[in-house]
């Protein structure tokens, strides 16, 4: 779920360098979550309530790689890293990744299939309304990843609709709000690292530049 961003970018930072090879070494790091949860439950490392801590987990690293997508932009900007961009689509794609068996737990092992409970709960449970919100959200982002849906939907076009990832990061972390009930401190805590990445990326916007600007479009 990379943005469509207008800023100027170096020839340099769009030739392969370190940071393509170092690809591979964030495509293993991003499976780390999944890999110790799988551990976990071959070991019967989950507790009581597998199903639970199943869930719970694939949730919260759902928003923390929704917050790793936002940040991307504001750290190169900042630190001048051009080639950091290379890592946002798949980290957008391990965020889909990870919602994606979020939901499928809920789906499957909570509720299996009963699409009449899934109704009730959508209906009667705030929490369930505001998750669904936020994962709906990231279907069209996660399909529209690709150049070739640049292309097609031209490049305002694809970046107005990649903007939802702040409505879906914002709907994921009331949905964490409202499923904890009790202790908010680890919600809140993901609201206020939201907060700080939007005012990063606000405050790090760099100027329009009059003349010919290049479309930053690698992944």
């Amino acid at each position: 779920m990379r943005e469509w961003t207008y800023e100027r970018i170096t020839e340099d930072a769009l030739k392969p360098t370190r940071w393509t090879f170092l690809k591979p070494a964030v495509f293993i790091v991003c499976l780390i979550p999944i890999t110790l949860l799988v551990l976990a439950l071959v070991n019967g490392q989950l507790g009581a309530n597998p199903l639970e801590e199943i869930r719970n987990t694939t949730g919260v690293w759902t928003l923390r790689f929704l917050i790793a997508t936002l940040t991307i932009t504001p750290l190169r900007r900042i630190t001048g890293w051009h080639g950091l961009i290379r890592f946002r689509r798949m980290i957008g794609l391990f965020t889909f990744f990870y919602a994606m068996l979020h939901f499928v737990t809920y789906v499957w092992f909570d509720q299996f299939f009963a699409i009449d409970e899934m109704i009730k709960d959508l209906t009667k449970r705030r929490f369930i309304m505001a998750g669904y919100l936020s994962f709906v959200i990231l279907i069209p982002l996660a399909i529209t990843s690709t150049k070739k849906w640049i292309g097609r939907l031209s490049g305002k076009r694809w970046q107005q609709l990649h903007r939802l990832i702040y409505l879906s990061t914002a709907a994921g972390i009331i949905h964490y709000f409202w499923a904890v009930k009790l202790d908010i401190t680890r919600p809140a805590a993901y609201m206020g690292l939201f907060g700080l990445v939007m005012a990063a990326r606000v405050g790090s916007k760099p100027r329009r530049h009059r003349g010919t600007e290049r479309l930053s479009t690698t992944s």
